[in-house]
């Protein structure tokens, strides 16, 4: 789409520079995405004294809005955790929607549109730009009692 807009055609239906411009762009958002998931990863390192990778944050996600953080999970409900964290982040873009709570207080979410057609690459990208903004949206970790250990 921002490639549509950006066209500009030459007077014979060339397109001229405008796709370099795109290419461009996309290299500086991805360098932009680089340096703000290294200023996450600092400061999850700097609270937990290791670099989480990215099922480690989003376990520590899925923690968070569990708020369930002194406890021990079994392996079933870490990934379930993970996937409270991927459904939290992708709530922002309409891809999944808080449905409620259990009686556990787990939350439990309804997939309102697919991520179709995405690299693994591009997943991951998808990812770490949500993870971003809701570190930038949350600040820190509300609780630092969440320790890898438990992961």
């Amino acid at each position: 789409m921002l490639n549509q807009a950006l066209r500009v055609f030459t007077g014979d239906g060339e397109i001229s520079a405008a796709s370099g411009f795109t290419r461009i762009f996309a290299r500086h958002m991805d360098h932009t995405i680089d340096e703000k998931w290294e200023k996450v990863e600092q400061m999850l390192t700097q609270r937990f004294g290791k670099t989480p990778d990215m099922e480690a944050t989003l376990f520590l996600i899925g923690i968070q809005e569990l708020g369930q953080v002194n406890r021990k999970f079994t392996k079933e409900q870490k990934q379930d955790l993970m996937h409270i964290a991927v459904c939290t982040l992708l709530s922002t873009s309409g891809y999944f929607r808080l449905e409620g709570r259990d009686q556990d207080g787990w939350p439990h979410f309804v997939e309102l549109k697919k991520i179709t057609g995405l690299t693994l690459e591009e997943q991951e990208k998808l990812l770490k730009q949500h993870v971003i903004a809701y570190f930038e949206a949350n600040g820190t970790m509300k609780n630092a009692d969440v320790s890898f250990s438990d992961h």
